[in-house]
């Protein structure tokens, strides 16, 4: 164990040099390394996964479900496999992937894709739809997936999605009911900010097999993030990056250029205690700016929650599904593409599916817009999954599901829906 956290703390400074070095082919080599020491360990972790599975005889192993099975049968072709390897790979037998693959031209009840009877007389083809948007925004929760369909004109429930995932309902925020303090509320945008810090670990951590357990908390091991965001719209204002711990100055520098660029200043500005914001410098230049703090309590879960839940969302949506740049500019990059992706484009719960750039903007929410029907049945002027909106559209309209990526990453899915032909 120490000798291979050794060798990756003296691989990390040799990769973050070459990261930043002037040549390209340098540069080139070490994404190359990096990336194939990534394909290894992931070869490494699945492994060990088949080995567990291996000890289960195969008739008690769990079966795929169709989508899988059909998923199995495409990366076969894919790759070229024979039989033998497919079944391999998948741990099942040979004449299993003979059986899905004798099926893919049947079209009666016993198909290899059939779908599931519709839930709540919707038709087959929004319960797919559904399904097909888990599988490609696999981040999406119920209640997300509900508002982003709700903003492409698709109003459904977020029990409905939840029982057409047929998963279990995940666990909430549990934020402590207890009094927390005064509680201070925006009653518009720019009334009030937020401002915190997190640790972004660059793709290879900063763990260590000896004590004192953890390498330093700065760059080429992790990224030092500050975020300001509006409590209002929950748009998110201001980012800075930092290679190792920022100190007051520099948050209050990243404070001057978000208000600079937004052209307003807060009335309250709520923090943590930490040190950038518990000290006379900072509070002078509260002052000064006529801005009045508010800090979390210690040890308090819920004082700052919601930068701590944007935070959350930044790590799970983003930088726990990508490999983290050393060079500085590359991670600022991904970085903007989430803020723009974020405000835009993602919808919120708390803001009724509305984006924060539509909040913070006062724009027209897409959720407002006419909503597609697809039940034959329904009456029009009944009212449809929250928030309300009419109907234009002749009922029993048959959609089908659109997905592109913001600038192209696979993590930033941008949802619509087009009327089929």
């Amino acid at each position: 164990m120490h000798a291979i956290s050794l060798a990756r703390f003296s691989i990390l400074h040799a990769r973050g040099a070459a990261a930043n070095h002037v040549q390209r082919r340098v540069r080139l080599a070490a994404q190359v390394e990096r990336l194939r020491e990534e394909c290894a360990q992931l070869r490494e972790e699945i492994r060990i996964k088949d080995a567990r599975m291996g000890y289960i005889l195969p008739q008690r192993r769990p079966h795929y479900g169709p989508l899988e099975r059909m998923a199995i049968l495409e990366l076969r072709a894919a790759r070229g496999w024979s039989m033998k390897q497919t079944a391999d790979t998948f741990l099942i037998t040979p004449e299993t992937v003979t059986s899905w693959s004798a099926r893919l031209g049947e079209e009666d009840s016993k198909t290899l894709l059939q779908l599931p009877e519709p839930v709540n007389r919707f038709p087959d083809f929004v319960r797919y739809l559904v399904q097909r948007l888990r599988t490609l925004c696999p981040t999406m929760g119920k209640v997300r997936i509900a508002d982003t369909l709700c903003r492409a004109g698709l109003h459904l429930g977020a029990t409905t999605i939840g029982r057409i995932l047929q998963e279990e309902k995940l666990p909430g925020p549990g934020f402590d009911d207890e009094s927390i303090g005064p509680v201070v509320t925006a009653k518009h945008p720019n009334h009030v900010w937020h401002v915190d810090l997190t640790v972004v670990p660059t793709s290879s951590g900063f763990w260590t097999s000896w004590s004192p357990f953890s390498l330093p908390q700065q760059w080429p091991f992790c990224w030092w993030v500050a975020v300001v965001l509006d409590h209002y719209s929950r748009c998110i204002l201001g980012v800075g990056v930092f290679k190792s711990c920022p100190t007051s100055s520099a948050v209050q520098s990243l404070l001057d250029r978000t208000i600079r660029k937004s052209r307003c200043k807060p009335k309250h500005l709520i923090c943590d205690k930490g040190k950038q914001f518990w000290c006379g410098s900072f509070k002078e230049w509260s002052r000064r700016k006529r801005i009045r703090p508010r800090f979390g309590t210690v040890g308090k879960r819920g004082s700052i929650a919601v930068v701590e839940r944007f935070i959350g969302s930044l790590k799970s949506e983003c930088m726990d599904l990508i490999l983290v740049p050393y060079r500085e500019r590359e991670f600022c990059s991904e970085l903007a593409m989430y803020v723009d992706w974020y405000n835009e484009h993602r919808p919120h719960s708390v803001l009724s599916a509305q984006t924060p750039a539509e909040v913070y903007g006062g724009k027209e929410p897409a959720s407002s817009g006419p909503r597609i029907e697809p039940r034959a049945r329904w009456p029009v002027d009944a009212p449809c999954a929250s928030p309300q909106a009419p109907v234009v559209r002749e009922p029993e309209t048959v959609v089908r599901l659109r997905v592109s990526y913001h600038a192209g990453r696979k993590h930033l899915p941008i949802v619509a829906l087009k009327r089929a032909a």
